[in-house]
C-alpha cells in the first residue's frame, strides 16, 4: 500500500482509545479524509501538535481500499492561527468554516480552490476583519464549489432580466422577477445594494479570490440571512455554528 502525502486542515477531531484520535482532515490534493491516528495522543509521536483544530499540516497516510478510516503515519504542523484564540467572533467564524468543510463536503472529492479559500478566509480572520464578511465570502466559495452558485444577472426561474432589488430564493438557486418571487415560500428581498454587493462577492468567488469587504450594516443585514439560508438548504440542516456566527 503506498503512502499518499497532502496539506491538510484539521477540521475535526475525535479521541479513539487512551492513544490514538480519529482526525477529519480536508486536504488540498484529495478532498476530506478520516484518518486513525494511533498513538496520536501521546505526548511524544510522529504527530507533533498538528491536530488542533483548524491546524495546517503536511500529513503522510496510508489509504484503505475498503472504505475505512484511513492509517496517519505522520503529520507535521505547517502553519496555525492563534489570534483565532483571542477574539472570539473569529474563533466562531473559524469553525464554522471547518463545520462547512467536514460535514459539508463528500470524502475523496478534491477542491484545490476550496482549500485555498479556506487557508485564505482563515487568514483574514486573523486580521481583525469584518469576521461575518469574511465568512460570507467564503460561504459563497463554498456554494460554488458544490455547483450551487447562485444566479444573480436574471430571474432563476423566468430568465428574465433583473436589474435592481429583487427577491432570492435558495430553492430557486438565485433571484427572481417581481412575477416569480411572490411564488416562492423561501424568499428573502435583496435590496439594491444588497444586490450589487453579492454580485460583486460571488464575481470574485468565481475568479478564485474571495473578498471579505466591510460591509455596511445594512447590507449585512441582508446577505447574512439569504446565506445562511443558502447553506442550510444545500446542508439539508441548519449548521450547529451558524447562530454563533451571525448573533454579534
Amino acid at each position: 500500500m503506498a503512502a499518499e502525502k497532502a496539506l491538510a486542515l484539521v477540521v475535526r477531531g475525535n479521541d479513539w482509545s487512551e492513544t490514538s484520535r480519529i482526525a477529519t482532515l480536508f486536504t488540498r490534493e484529495f478532498g476530506k479524509i478520516r484518518a486513525l491516528a494511533k498513538g496520536g495522543r501521546r505526548l511524544k509521536s510522529n504527530f507533533d501538535v498538528a491536530f488542533d483544530l483548524l491546524t495546517v499540516c503536511r500529513i503522510v497516510f496510508l489509504r484503505k481500499a475498503s472504505g475505512g478510516l484511513d492509517l496517519l503515519t505522520e503529520a507535521r504542523m505547517e502553519e496555525r492561527f492563534p489570534i483565532l484564540r483571542e477574539n472570539l467572533n473569529a474563533l466562531y467564524a473559524g469553525y464554522y468554516i471547518a463545520e462547512l468543510l467536514a460535514d459539508g463536503t463528500q470524502d475523496y472529492d478534491a477542491h484545490p480552490s476550496l482549500f485555498d479559500a479556506s487557508l485564505a478566509s482563515l487568514r483574514e480572520l486573523g486580521k481583525q476583519v469584518d469576521s461575518q464578511a469574511v465568512v460570507t465570502g467564503f460561504e459563497l466559495v463554498w456554494l460554488r464549489e458544490l455547483g450551487y452558485s447562485p444566479r444573480l444577472d436574471a430571474c432563476a426561474t423566468c430568465g428574465s432580466r433583473v436589474e435592481a432589488g429583487a427577491f432570492f430564493s435558495p430553492s430557486a438557486g438565485g433571484v427572481l422577477c417581481p412575477t416569480c418571487g411572490p411564488g416562492a415560500a423561501d424568499r428573502r428581498w435583496l435590496s439594491a445594494a444588497g444586490l450589487a454587493a453579492m454580485r460583486e462577492m460571488t464575481a470574485a468567488a468565481v475568479n478564485d479570490t474571495p473578498v471579505s469587504p466591510e460591509l455596511p450594516p445594512t447590507v449585512r443585514g441582508e446577505l447574512r440571512p439569504v446565506l445562511g439560508q443558502s447553506v442550510s438548504f444545500v446542508m439539508g440542516r441548519r449548521p450547529r455554528l451558524l447562530d454563533y456566527v451571525d448573533s454579534r
